[in-house]
């Protein structure tokens, strides 16, 4: 089966490119550009009118540029939820930051500065505002998603989806955009890595003429594009209801996982010293693979599940 990325769906990420080729920094910045590009909508009934179709391309095109914002949180997950009720506006527009937590034990992405919180508990999805939940924010390895850990009260809030198949779509939606946005990780990494070993120069020769450097990055690269078209498939099973759903996106999500981890690893070794430098770019992004890797189950999880939807023991 060959894949292609409908029209549409690479319009919009191409629009989102095209804010963040103008805007960089600050994130919130980033976040209300996109917004005014019609970004955030992109699931919402009524709003851009796409499917899951669309989240590959665009959150690889994020990824790409290492920006922290909560786009699987928000764009993949959240503001679909949030259709019929008033708040959508200010999500949609950028001023109302949204994140979500499906597992309320574990550390929440970007819940230190977030307005509004999707929480799930059971077969339920409620939305809550910051002043009902206890928020402790927490150090990351990635500290530009400002974690929190949530205390979440056994009522209120505002239930926003309910149901075993609703909880299940809203998470399998944020397992493939993580997994999108990792292949645009891994992608910008190879782009650094291989400008460096152009120019850095060793016994008189670049660095990239090596055979060792060389055979690494080629063995990264294939490695994304596998993934690059898991993620494709898992977002197209997604959008036609395909029985294996689940299964594809695990396997996308492990793939990006593990070949944005490759990628750090390898990007850092060929640059050397100047890899380990925490102000240099590349150092960011490895950061970001390492954390958005175990986000949204990690790889053991992951492949626990395609075993077990294959009846393996």
């Amino acid at each position: 089966m060959r894949f292609r990325v409908a029209e549409v769906d690479a319009a919009l990420a191409e629009a989102a490119g095209g804010v963040l080729a103008k805007l960089t920094e600050p994130a919130d910045a980033v976040w209300r550009g996109l917004a005014g590009a019609g970004v955030l909508g992109a699931l919402v009934p009524g709003e851009a009118g796409l499917d899951e179709n669309c989240l590959p391309p665009l959150m690889e095109t994020l990824g790409h540029a290492g920006v922290a914002v909560p786009a699987a949180e928000t764009i993949a997950v959240g503001a679909p939820l949030l259709a019929e009720l008033p708040v959508l506006g200010g999500v949609l527009d950028g001023s109302v930051l949204l994140t979500v937590s499906l597992d309320t034990e574990a550390p929440v992405p970007f819940a230190a500065d977030a307005d509004l919180f999707v929480v799930g508990a059971g077969d339920r999805l409620r939305l809550f505002r910051r002043e009902e939940l206890g928020i402790t924010p927490l150090a990351s390895v990635d500290a530009s998603r400002k974690l929190a850990r949530l205390s979440v009260p056994s009522r209120g809030g505002v239930v926003v989806g309910e149901g075993a198949s609703v909880v299940e779509t809203a998470w399998l939606r944020g397992v493939l955009a993580t997994a999108g946005l990792l292949v645009g990780l891994g992608g910008r990494m190879v782009e650094l890595t291989v400008a460096y070993v152009r120019q850095r120069e060793q016994f008189g020769v670049p660095v990239g003429s090596f055979q060792a450097v060389k055979h690494a990055l080629a063995d990264v690269v294939v490695e994304l594009r596998f993934a690059r078209a898991s993620v494709l498939a898992a977002g197209w099973a997604q959008a036609a209801g395909e029985a294996d759903t689940g299964v594809r996106t695990s396997a996308a999500k492990v793939l990006a996982s593990e070949a944005a981890r490759s990628t750090a690893r390898a990007a850092i070794q060929c640059h050397g010293a100047m890899g380990y430098t925490t102000e240099y770019e590349l150092h960011r992004y490895a950061k970001r693979a390492w954390a958005l890797a175990a986000d949204w189950g990690g790889p053991a999880e992951h492949r626990a599940l395609v075993a077990r939807a294959l009846g393996l023991p």
